[in-house]
């Protein structure tokens, strides 16, 4: 089937990437088949109804909810130093009677507020990008410190079955191209909320691949990870990295293992297909040199010889099935630049290798540019939208329309939707405004 983007919604970041539609239920195996909460209280849930203005100009909400800002850029850090700008992906973690969140900070270099450069945590001096840890409680922020530096452009990544963070550099910058910068950049780093790594040292998981970076989700039954690259001129690959240390537990992926791309069905590029329920056998092709050393991954293969997925965004792992997102499936212009923006969500089977086109969208809609995605722990889904005008947290409804809970009164995008583990708490990135709120209400 074909719909609009108004009855689907492409996602990605936290390692969450998912694109919604009518059988939401079907689709992504009742993960998101809520029934009972919101407006009403009702068989239906259809949204928590109008946004009211925000009087100190920062977010609108639905009566009853209510938000607090939590740590805003510019503001001082409790080891002394400067919220960094750029607030991205973001993941929340069980600390007890706490929450810790672990918050990206999408920045390269010369920014106002960059990531402070501790010794310990710092990969390259150059960079002014890297995470910052906050432990909260409900509401109240007791701490929150840097815990990795001196990377570039940290947007998505994915958390991992034994709770660390993945945090992935969007970006294939060297010295050589940017001469501010001491180090090659795009790679993965993972940042242990609860310091079980050697140090917290800033080790760049090379294994994984030298790419621009954007999403990671990990089967849980069997420790592969797969990674999403959006990069274009060619379009970015799909990829799966078998571990030599599966499930190994937070630093085991230092341990190595190989680097894998999609080849499905044997076509060079997958934007084209249109038609749902279209199944492919899945091939992966070794990747000869994943770190890049004189050419980027996607370019080292023959022509033909792997799929490329234009703008491959999300990745999400659901009921024994791998889902990725395209953004920009559809037409080229004249230039051969992609124009329609339509969407797929290819389906990933790895008991029997097989990639099969689930959902196909166009670009008609009220909302435009959905990124990063939430799920509260019954099962309601909060997507985050980055577009082009005004910008809202968008809840889907069980009539699977998407309706506005928030919107950012500077129009900047939304990012990194997470909630507590009880539930109670939505925390949320403002990117322009360098906010990080802590959102609740009648969620059910």
């Amino acid at each position: 089937m074909t719909v609009s983007r108004r009855g689907v919604l492409g996602a990605s970041a936290a390692g969450l990437g998912i694109v919604l539609t009518g059988s939401v239920g079907s689709v992504f195996g009742g993960t998101a088949n809520a029934t009972g909460f919101g407006q009403g209280h009702g068989s239906k849930f259809t949204g928590y109804g109008d946004l009211i203005p925000d009087p100190a100009g920062i977010a609108d909400l639905p009566r009853g909810f209510r938000y607090k800002v939590l740590s805003t850029k510019g503001e001082k850090l409790s080891d002394g130093g400067t919220v960094p700008a750029g607030h991205d992906g973001m993941a929340a973690f069980d600390a007890g009677h706490n929450t810790a969140l672990v918050r990206n900070h999408e920045l390269t270099h010369d920014a106002s507020f960059p990531v402070p450069h501790n010794a310990k945590i710092t990969y390259d001096p150059g960079a002014d990008g890297g995470t910052t840890t906050l432990v909260v409680r409900g509401d109240k922020l007791i701490s929150h410190v840097p815990s990795l530096s001196g990377t570039v452009r940290n947007c998505a990544g994915g958390f991992t079955p034994w709770g660390t963070w993945l945090t992935c550099e969007e970006t294939e910058l060297t010295p050589a191209q940017d001469a501010a910068l001491t180090k090659r950049h795009g790679y993965v780093f993972e940042v242990d909320p609860f310091n079980r790594l050697r140090d917290n040292e800033p080790v760049p998981l090379k294994a994984l691949g030298r790419f621009a970076h954007e999403a990671t989700a990990i089967d849980p039954r069997t420790g592969v990870v797969y990674l999403t690259e959006d990069a274009g001129s060619p379009d970015g690959l799909f990829y799966r990295f078998l571990p030599n240390r599966p499930k190994g537990g937070p630093g085991s992926l230092r341990a190595g293992g190989k680097l894998q791309a999609l080849y499905a069905g044997g076509l060079a590029n997958l934007g084209p297909v249109t038609e749902i329920g279209t199944k492919l056998k899945a091939t992966w092709v070794d990747v000869p040199d994943p770190d890049a050393t004189t050419t980027s991954v996607r370019k080292q293969f023959a022509a033909g010889a792997v799929s490329g997925i234009p703008k491959c965004e999300g990745t999400y792992y659901s009921d024994g099935y791998i889902y990725v997102v395209s953004s920009y499936a559809g037409g080229r212009d004249a230039n051969g630049n992609h124009s329609l923006h339509e969407g797929q969500v290819w389906r990933y089977e790895p008991k029997r290798d097989t990639f099969e086109l689930v959902l196909r969208f166009a670009p008609d809609s009220e909302f435009d540019g959905p990124d990063n995605i939430a799920l509260s722990s019954w099962g309601r889904i909060v997507l985050c939208e980055d577009g082009d005008d005004e910008n809202y947290l968008v809840v889907v409804g069980d009539d699977n329309k998407p309706y506005k809970l928030a919107r950012s009164v500077s129009t900047s995008e939304w990012a990194g939707a997470t909630f507590s583990p009880n539930g109670k708490w939505l925390y949320a990135n403002i990117q322009g405004d360098g906010r990080t709120l802590a959102i609740t209400g009648p969620w059910r």
